[in-house]
């Protein structure tokens, strides 16, 4: 795959009450691209972490609208990644640059 893709595939980390079941059972949720497919996010996530990932589950979170005084709007959609780590690995979002 391509190295400047991969790089691009997670937009940021979401660390949320349901999202930090880290200590659970190493479950990490992230914020991708709404094109990444699963081989790419897990992919990404094995390159940048330096860790191996066991499986991909992944949604799309429709899009909302919002009132702002007296103007509609909406925020767009987009797609989230939950990836769970093998046994003995885990991430350190302070140790990426």
């Amino acid at each position: 795959m391509n190295q400047e893709r991969l790089l691009q595939v997670l937009v940021e980390p979401k660390v949320t009450e349901k999202g930090s079941r880290a200590e659970i059972d190493r479950q990490y949720m992230f914020r991708v691209l709404n094109d990444a497919t699963k081989p790419e996010i897990k992919a990404a996530v094995e390159s940048l972490f330096k860790v191996e990932v066991e499986a991909v589950t992944t949604s799309i979170v429709r899009a909302r609208t919002r009132r702002f005084k007296n103007r509609m709007g909406t925020q767009p959609a987009w797609k989230k990644a939950f990836v769970k780590l093998k046994d003995g690995f885990e991430l350190d979002f302070t140790g990426v640059e």
